[in-house]
């Protein structure tokens, strides 16, 4: 008895005790959020299709009940329009969508405010963007990004006893088709965004492995991140990878062109990304609460830092390099070494076609030296569709320069 009795203290005097454990009731709402979302029913939640506006409802009435107010410019709703190409593979067909961001407030008069982000459309049938080959079939989306949903949906739960700051939450579209919805928020608040402390982004957070570790990207935006996230992990022990640049292939970047500081959390890339694959099954539940407590103390510590200064990364400009060709790759975004390493090849794409290979790590493009994820994209920025350049990668101890025609 005694011995239960000095855990339960011991616990109480460590508020993050529950850090190491498991809570039962927590996992059961973060599964029960991700298995709606991922569903059949919902195909896919492509931005502008009716599948999405029930994805949103279901978020909104989730808000509500944890007393989040809307903050949207209809309720809720932050309607935006955007056009993309009703077929990715040429720059023809321009057709025009109308997406939904869901926007959230707690409201505790606070001067300062934290924006939490995740989105929540994805590619509906494979339209646009798939990896998948085979028939049409949907594309769940459930680590990408049910996960992050469902996390920013409790931490609405989570943050309702800290009143030192504001929150707004807000789920976004058009992250699939390029940024659309976060984009359009942080040219359109509706907040002021010069009293926004810092901006947290959750997307691909359900397949966490203690080996590989947690993805943090945007440490460089700010000189209080690296001190709040090493005291803010001693009690979980992530192993923790970051990455400095605000900029990245996610919606903390809209608002990091804003002058805010972000954080970005990732578990990592995995061959079901963008497949019908991505389902709740292969998702790690008890990964994803240990990862919402550890962002709630990181919260709850960022209370003692009285200004969060914004700083810009100095490895990246704020111009994001535009590009019209692709390797057909997916980057290692665990991976901090120099280069850009592949953690993926698309079948019958430029990198499939001359042989480069899953693990490969991509050194030069032409004459651009390929030292990260923007040096890659501003090597393929020099290129049209169908000219010719030498793509060089390391593979082991090997230097291969491959020509290859976009």
């Amino acid at each position: 008895m005694n011995k239960i009795i000095l855990s339960v203290l011991f616990c109480i005097s460590f508020s993050i005790c529950s850090s190491q454990t498991l809570d039962s009731r927590l996992i059961e709402k973060l599964k029960r959020d991700v298995i709606y979302l991922s569903s059949d029913e919902l195909k896919g939640r492509n931005t502008g299709t009716e599948s999405e506006k029930i994805a949103a409802d279901y978020i909104i009435e989730k808000l509500k009940f944890y007393k989040v107010k809307p903050k949207g410019t209809k309720g809720f709703f932050q309607e935006f329009t955007a056009k993309i190409n009703a077929n990715p593979h040429t720059n023809t067909g321009a057709k025009e969508i109308t997406g939904r961001n869901v926007v959230g407030y707690l409201d505790n008069q606070a001067e300062n405010t934290v924006i939490i982000g995740a989105h929540y459309d994805h590619i509906g049938y494979g339209e646009y963007g798939s990896r998948y080959f085979g028939e049409p079939d949907v594309h769940n989306g459930a680590d990408d990004n049910a996960s992050g949903v469902s996390v920013m949906i409790q931490l609405a739960d989570q943050l309702k006893s800290i009143k030192d700051y504001n929150f707004l939450f807000i789920a976004f579209s058009g992250e699939e088709y390029g940024l659309y919805g976060s984009s359009f928020y942080a040219k359109n608040p509706t907040i002021h965004l010069n009293n926004v402390s810092y901006m947290i982004n959750f997307d691909m957070i359900g397949r966490y492995v203690d080996s590989v570790g947690l993805a943090v990207n945007g440490v460089g935006t700010s000189s209080s991140w690296k001190d709040l996230l090493a005291q803010s992990n001693e009690n979980f022990n992530f192993k923790l990878v970051t990455s400095e640049s605000g900029v990245g292939p996610s919606d903390h970047t809209s608002f990091y062109l804003q002058n805010i500081p972000v954080l970005h959390f990732f578990t990592g890339q995995h061959d079901d990304y963008h497949t019908p694959r991505d389902d709740y099954d292969k998702i790690n539940f008890e990964g994803m609460q240990k990862i919402l407590l550890f962002v709630t103390n990181l919260i709850k510590n960022s209370t003692e830092i009285e200004n969060f200064d914004f700083v810009e990364t100095a490895t990246e400009s704020k111009d994001v390099p535009k590009f019209k060709v692709t390797l057909g790759i997916m980057p290692d975004y665990m991976y901090s070494g120099k280069g850009l390493r592949i953690d993926g090849v698309s079948k019958g794409k430029v990198a499939d076609s001359y042989g480069i290979l899953k693990g490969d790590i991509v050194t030069k493009i032409g004459n651009v030296d390929v030292l990260d994820i923007m040096s890659y994209m501003q090597g393929l920025s020099k290129y049209e569709k169908g000219e010719k350049a030498i793509v060089e990668i390391k593979r082991g101890d090997k230097i291969l320069r491959k020509k290859v025609t976009f």
